[in-house]
């Protein structure tokens, strides 16, 4: 007796992962020969640092690294968090209940809600958001509603609109942002921690490109804002900041009580992060400066050139200001983001990111990331100068 296998119910709703399907079209067209340039997806092309990986040889020869990792990480790596935290933002972290490192922050990013969410709690979730975030409240039985963010108020949610809605219990938010690269303001994070206070909902904020600035401008973190503590738990990532996308690490950190109910569901979810790449992560937070300020004068230089390149074609886009993507309206000529990626690809072989991908409101742009070298970013000017 046979019978049919399917997908849950929870499964079934949820669309293609956006940057899987973009990865399925890029390797179609490399597989015909053709000569693809990926402004698709955000994985850095520079390498990790090399100290980073010389940390990383030495803890995988020390047997004691070999076996389960605790649930909580090395003492000396929320140690090392806390250090840095303190450094970069001025803001005093307990390593014991206020840290917590994560198999890379969308890891931590998609087990948090199974910790705070029940069925049907009403989620704010941005307009557009990284895609990563919608399934994971709706694993959790959360139902999102969409607060957008628009160009005219710089890609920041509005606080009043937010102030409209009723018994919500969670809303997450990310600057630098992803796709818009737009950044957020302690002036912002203040009125959103003190409505956040008043109406007693829990901000989630995800900091994954948080040294990834460019013109010496420093994004500041939630946790700055006095209180924030009370309502906030904030995600950081090696990823982007050590070219460590592959490596899965990063962190929470904030409210003692979200920190402790991520704890306790991955603690009944994995076994924490292989110890040596912990003590990879040590090295890493340990890094030179210089290494960083090279890293994002690399990709300021390549933001200049494709803004310019852009601009000397007739195609106006800001400047962003942190992050590694460039959040452009679609060409004038365009129907839809859909379809200008198609454009792209099939006439100019190039990868982009249809805006919709991120949710309705980013309907009408394409995300581009800077993530190939200057003279493929030139490339890519010249081939796009073709097509419009």
């Amino acid at each position: 007796m046979s019978f049919n296998i399917e997908f849950s119910d929870r499964l079934k709703k949820l669309p293609p992962y956006l940057f899987i399907e973009i990865e399925k079209a890029k390797r179609e067209a490399l597989a015909d020969g053709r000569d693809v340039i990926n402004l698709g997806v955000g994985d850095p092309d520079i390498p990790t640092p090399q100290h980073i990986i010389d940390a990383m040889k030495e803890a995988v020869q020390d047997p004691n690294n070999h076996h389960y990792a605790l649930d909580a990480g090395l003492a000396a790596l929320r140690s090392e968090i806390a250090n840095w935290f303190g450094q970069r933002f001025s803001v005093s972290l307990n390593p014991e209940t206020e840290i917590y490192p994560v198999l890379g922050s969308k890891e931590g990013l998609a087990h948090l809600p199974l910790g705070i969410i029940n069925p049907k709690d009403k989620i704010l979730l941005t307009d557009p958001a990284y895609p990563a975030y919608r399934p994971t409240i709706t694993f959790a039985g959360g139902r999102i509603m969409n607060v957008p963010m628009k160009a005219g108020n710089a890609f920041l949610p509005n606080i009043s609109k937010i102030a409209e809605y009723k018994d919500i219990k969670m809303l997450v938010i990310n600057y630098p942002n992803n796709p818009t690269a737009a950044t957020a303001t302690k002036e912002f994070y203040q009125d959103l921690v003190d409505l956040a206070k008043e109406k007693g909902f829990i901000i989630c904020s995800d900091m994954a490109y948080s040294e990834v600035y460019f013109d010496g401008e420093k994004p500041p973190s939630i946790l700055e804002i006095d209180g924030a503590r009370e309502v906030a738990i904030e995600f950081h990532s090696f990823s982007k900041t050590y070219a460590m996308t592959g490596w899965r690490i990063g962190w929470a950190c904030g409210n003692e009580t979200l920190v402790a109910a991520l704890a306790k569901v991955k603690s009944n979810y994995d076994s924490g992060i292989f110890q040596a790449v912990q003590c990879a992560g040590i090295a890493a937070l340990k890094t030179d400066p210089v290494i960083l300020d090279d890293m994002r004068g690399l990709f300021q230089d390549r933001r200049d050139y494709l803004i310019n390149g852009l601009r000397s074609i007739g195609w106006k886009i800001p400047s962003p200001k942190a992050a590694f993507y460039v959040w452009a309206k679609i060409p004038k000529g365009f129907k839809d983001s859909m379809e200008t990626a198609r454009i792209f690809l099939d006439k100019a072989d190039i990868v982009i990111t249809p805006g919709v991908g991120f949710g309705p409101e980013g309907e009408g742009y394409i995300r581009m990331a800077l993530t190939v070298p200057v003279d493929r970013i030139n490339e890519a000017v010249g081939r796009i100068a073709k097509i419009l």
